[in-house]
């Protein structure tokens, strides 16, 4: 909300919650005329062009759909859905009504994020052939909110913050298309009573969801991908970060470093100065503006999609001991 409240030709005209303490109190922040408990009963405003959907994961896909059949476009928190099939269901939806879906993938928008793809699409990186994405906690399962329930969520760390760096990944290699992916999942530390808990305490009772996910994706242009994700590890510190290996150089995200070789001396490049961006305010107002301007969206619905294939692939092939093929 403070985001759209932002951009000069957007107006917050309706909000819609189930907690009414919430709901009253956004309200008020934002002097938001509409309120409404029942979102059903606010997509029939025709005065909303657009609606944006924050609620938990098993919450996406429903009033997704239902908005964008109401003819309003769709800005969706990530992951997209659930699972590739209510994201497909999503797309689908938004192409039958001549709607944007976006899937807010605020990593893509950082200095760092954008510096490194101006570099890789000018050719500086050559090959793009393995990336390493890790989305790693020590110690951080939350403590509030349905993240440690599968039926909810529909898994743990892998869909919840490895989905970030996941999504970052392939959109910087240049969405090579995925063909199988290789899976394990560990639960070691979540129903385990007594651990330390950095992110609150949580119900070790029901938690249901991995702790650890690690991923082999292989793309058909014969690029490979490695994805380690965690809520809780007993690794030094927690890790936020993904590194491409290229033919003519190679890169990490955070902190920002490109390695290269020039004159048969080998470099480590780092930036002196990028401007510090609020990357969740510059997602929304760069869907807003493609809303304007009808201009493509700036993270689609159908990139989404790709993400969640290759998560329910990891998970599969967790389940299952082998490895998967992606379509």
């Amino acid at each position: 909300m403070p985001a759209w409240s932002k951009h000069p030709d957007c107006e917050i005209i309706a909000v819609c919650d189930a907690n009414e303490q919430a709901l009253n109190t956004a309200a008020e922040q934002f002097g938001v005329k509409y309120k409404f408990t029942d979102f059903k009963k606010m997509l029939t405003m025709a005065e909303i062009d657009v609606v944006d959907i924050c609620t938990p994961n098993y919450l996406h896909a429903e009033p997704a759909i239902l908005a964008l059949n109401s003819g309003k476009h769709v800005m969706v928190e990530k992951p997209m859905a659930m699972n590739a099939v209510e994201g497909e269901a999503m797309c689908q939806a938004a192409q039958k009504a001549g709607k944007k879906l976006m899937v807010a993938q605020n990593c893509r928008f950082g200095s760092e994020a954008q510096t490194l793809k101006r570099f890789i699409d000018a050719g500086e990186m050559g090959e793009v052939y393995y990336a390493r994405v890790q989305a790693l906690r020590r110690r951080g399962i939350p403590g509030w909110g349905v993240f440690t329930q599968k039926d909810k969520q529909g898994g743990g760390p892998l869909i919840d913050i490895g989905v970030h760096a996941l999504d970052l990944t392939l959109w910087l290699m240049g969405h090579p298309k995925p063909t199988a992916a290789s899976g394990l999942c560990y639960t070691k530390f979540g129903t385990r009573p007594g651990l330390v808990g950095l992110f609150g305490k949580w119900d070790h009772t029901n938690y249901t969801v991995e702790d650890f996910a690690t991923g082999l994706i292989r793309f058909d242009n014969g690029a490979s991908l490695v994805i380690e994700s965690s809520f809780a590890a007993n690794i030094e510190k927690d890790v936020f970060n993904t590194a491409l290996f290229g033919t003519e150089g190679g890169c990490e995200w955070n902190p920002i470093k490109i390695f290269k070789e020039e004159h048969q001396t080998l470099l480590d490049v780092t930036p002196v100065f990028l401007p510090k961006v609020n990357t969740h305010e510059a997602e929304v107002h760069q869907f807003a503006d493609s809303i304007l301007n009808d201009t493509p969206t700036p993270v689609p619905g159908e990139q989404g999609l790709m993400v969640m294939k290759i998560l329910d692939a990891i998970y599969k092939s967790a389940e299952e001991g082998k490895e998967v093929a992606i379509r």
